[in-house]
């Protein structure tokens, strides 16, 4: 004699689409073997799916209904008119994945109660977290319709709680004063988790972003990736997210979209006046001369030589000249006497 998928998930023959759902709902968290230990109960779990994957759908359902389980599996007479002759049916679902499906995830328990029903009957009869919440009749297989509206039926084994994206994973990413000038592509290699088509176990996976970096970014810019993170049976992936830092410079200093190029001179020529050949990002040289007393920290601006405006790219900053006056470390008693008939006092 064939299976009594009915009495599988313990209701008669004739039973609602919502009864079916009600008790498989029940069945799976009664025997689901990450709560129940005793022996034989994943076999059950697994008949109790294999119940509710023919019940479930029409087709298999009618067949079964006229048929019984031989008739299903074609193993009755042939026929036409898609008598048990024209229809094969064999399990090979996984009932781990048929469960996720319908609760949105593999352990319900922790999701509905936060792990605290540990201690509760094996039976778990009051364990149901729809019960437990109110919710045993009407809407969706025991959903009221208020709460399962825009939700998706769990019939179609739609996902019932919401699956919640992953926080960003953020990366800082070094680019150089060059790279802002000119604009460029970065590769980025990340390793990451993606699914299976069996939908539970994963694999792990390379791949490359290109992120294109525009003329004049700033430090501090964001570029993401949206969904590019691990991926599992229960979560949104996360976004991946590059931030710019600028990477130190042997020669520069960044302010905004100019740049800053610190001139060191000596004291005579501060005093005395002095030219500076001034380097530019480009690889070009300006000249920068002045006949005044140099103060320390005094700056000269050089239009048009720095970086790119984030906004206007066409235009660009200033190339900063800020002098840096070097004091001679010591002097001769004959260099102090003639630098003190020299200087005016102040």
């Amino acid at each position: 004699m064939g299976k009594d998928y009915y009495d599988v998930l313990g209701i008669k023959k004739g039973a609602s689409e919502d009864d079916i759902k009600k008790a498989y709902r029940k069945q799976a968290l009664r025997y689901h073997p990450d709560k129940n230990k005793a022996s034989g109960a994943e076999e059950k779990f697994k008949e109790v799916a294999e119940a509710y994957d023919v019940l479930s759908d029409p087709q298999k359902k009618d067949i079964y209904d006229r048929y019984g389980e031989e008739g299903l599996k074609g193993g009755g007479p042939s026929g036409g008119g898609g008598g048990p002759g024209t229809f094969s049916y064999t399990f090979q679902g996984d009932p781990h994945a048929i469960f996720e499906e319908f609760f949105g995830g593999r352990n319900p328990f922790g999701q509905f109660f936060g792990g605290r029903n540990e201690g509760m009957d094996e039976n778990m009869d009051t364990d149901d977290p729809f019960v437990r919440f109110g919710m045993g009749s009407g809407g969706m297989g025991g959903f009221p319709q208020s709460f399962s509206s825009g939700m998706g039926g769990v019939g179609s084994h739609s996902s019932i709680v919401k699956k919640q994206q992953d926080p960003p994973l953020v990366h800082d990413l070094q680019v150089t004063l060059e790279e802002i000038l000119f604009g460029c592509t970065k590769r980025m290699k990340i390793s990451r988790k993606r699914l299976n088509p069996d939908g539970r176990t994963h694999r792990k996976e390379e791949k490359i972003l290109e992120v294109q970096i525009k003329k004049g970014w700033k430090e501090g810019t964001k570029i993401t990736f949206p969904k590019e993170g691990d991926q599992t049976p229960t979560n949104i992936p996360a976004d991946v997210v590059f931030v710019l830092k600028d990477k130190p410079h042997p020669v520069f200093k960044r302010d905004s979209s100019d740049i800053i190029y610190p001139a060191r001179i000596s004291l005579k020529d501060a005093l005395c006046g002095c030219t500076v050949s001034a380097p530019t990002l480009e690889g070009k040289t300006v000249t920068v001369s002045t006949t005044d007393i140099v103060q320390p920290g005094m700056r000269r601006r050089i239009s048009g030589e720095g970086l790119p405006y984030p906004k206007r790219p066409d235009r660009r900053g200033d190339l900063i000249v800020e002098y840096e006056v070097k004091f001679p470390e010591r002097l001769s008693q004959s260099d102090r006497d003639m630098i003190a008939q020299v200087l005016p006092q102040f």
